[in-house]
Order: structure tokens, then sequence, then C-alpha cells
């Protein structure tokens, strides 16, 4: 039935007030359903939480706070087409915390055959020039590994242009050194106070689980998306926080040595 008929009689016979409430639910229904068709959302059961299968290329990251990890058992995991194929693992924090597990993670990681990357745990407190240099000493980057990522969730009551030049200056330090530009993760909120006008230059990993879309962030840097922080992976131990390549393929390239 054509929409224009339908409307002419849904006003017949509910009267206008109620043929326009109709048409506003309709057309709210729709478009959600055009967002949710976007993102292709299926809840995979092994990982226990929903995925955006419109995305081909799907990892996670991982800290000590996961413990242990068996990497034979997450390479092997495979449910309803989807495999793991990248882990970005927590290498240093601050001016002189190492991650407890990273050295084992980073060798295993390997072996297992997942494309890997390390990051920083940014503290604006903290000389950035010290914690680049944190970074630097504990990390040997291979040919194929992620880029150098900073992680930037905190402002510890920090001023802007503290923590912008703070920011800038670990990027530049660690760039200088490994060759390659590193990249930014961060959530919504601190992209768009501290990132968008000011760093925007380097490629960005954003954690955003409101699971609507990605229009906010700069379809041209945006490479990463940490959509959930409560899945399941076999050979780790509690939840575990799950990413998306949102770019083609080929584009992985750009975010690697």
């Amino acid at each position: 039935m054509k929409t224009r008929v339908l409307v002419k009689i849904i006003v017949q016979r509910y009267g206008l007030w109620i043929a326009a409430f109709f048409i506003i639910l309709t057309t709210i229904l729709v478009v959600r359903s055009r967002k949710v068709k976007e993102l292709d959302w299926q809840f995979v059961r092994a990982f226990g939480i929903r995925l955006p299968m419109r995305y081909g290329i799907h990892g996670i990251d991982v800290s000590r706070h996961n413990d242990r990890i068996n990497w034979e058992r997450v390479r092997q995991m495979e449910a309803d087409g989807v495999r793991l194929q990248f882990v970005f693992i927590k290498a240093t924090e601050g001016a002189t915390l190492a991650d407890k597990h990273f050295g084992k993670n980073w060798r295993e990681a390997k072996k297992s055959a997942l494309r890997r990357g390390a990051y920083h745990f940014y503290h604006p407190t903290r000389d950035p020039l010290k914690q680049a240099n944190n970074f630097i000493r504990t990390v040997e980057l291979s040919e194929g590994d992620f880029v150098p990522v900073v992680d930037f969730e905190v402002i510890n009551g920090q001023s802007d242009e503290t923590i912008i030049n703070g920011l800038r200056l670990w990027l530049e330090t660690v760039e200088e050194h490994y060759h390659v530009r590193p990249m930014i993760y961060t959530n919504g909120n601190l992209y768009k106070r501290y990132i968008k006008d000011n760093l925007g230059e380097y490629p960005l990993w954003i954690a955003d689980y409101s699971a609507k879309h990605l229009r906010t962030y700069d379809v041209d840097k945006l490479y990463l998306w940490q959509h959930n922080q409560s899945g399941f992976v076999q050979g780790i131990r509690g939840q575990v926080d799950f990413n998306v390549f949102v770019r083609d393929e080929d584009r992985m390239k750009d975010i690697c040595l």
C-alpha cells in the first residue's frame, strides 16, 4: 500500500493528531532500523556480546588486569565466522611503570599470528618526556606491528594547555624514535575537548559504547573503534575490550610499521 493512501486512511479513521503521531513514530522506527542495519549488529554467543558485522577485522586489547593469557586458545577461537585478528597490549603507564605481563604477552601474541600493538597509559600529571622514554625503553616494534598508541583517558585536574602540550610532546618524541606517527586512543568526550581541534592530525582509536554511529568523528583519521568492554574470549579470564578496524582492509598499512 502506498504511503499517501495509508496516511489518508489513518486521517479519515483516527483524526489528524493521531495520524501525525503515527507518522512520527513510524519515521523514528525506520531511522533506528536503518542505523542497526548499517552496522549489522549480531549477538555472538561465544563472545557474549553483539558485534558490528559490517566490519570484517575484529580484535581485542589486554593488560595485566586480564592476568595470564593462554594465547593458543585465543588464536584458535572462532564463532559465527568471526576470528580475532589483532590485539593491543598495555606496555607502560606514567613515567616508570611497565605492565608486568607485557613481555610475555608481546612475544606470545606474535607466535599466535595476531597482529599486535603496544600502548602507553598517559598521566597528565607526569613528565611527558619521561613517559615517552618509559615506552621507548620497554617496547621494541617489528615490521607489521601497529604504530605506538597513547591511551588518553584521564585529565587529573590539569589545564587544557598542560594536557594538549604534554600529549603533543609524548607523540612527537615517540614519533622521532620509531619514525612512524603514533595513534591516539581516547573516548568521545575527551576527543571533542582536547584532540579534535588540537591533535587531529594523528590516527584515532575511539572508545564509544553508544552503538549508534561514528559520524561525529573525523572519518579521515578514525581507524579503530572500541565498541564494547564486556566481551569474553577463551583463554582470557574476565571481561575483554572488543574493537574493530573501521576502514577498508588495505588501509591497515596506514597504522602499521
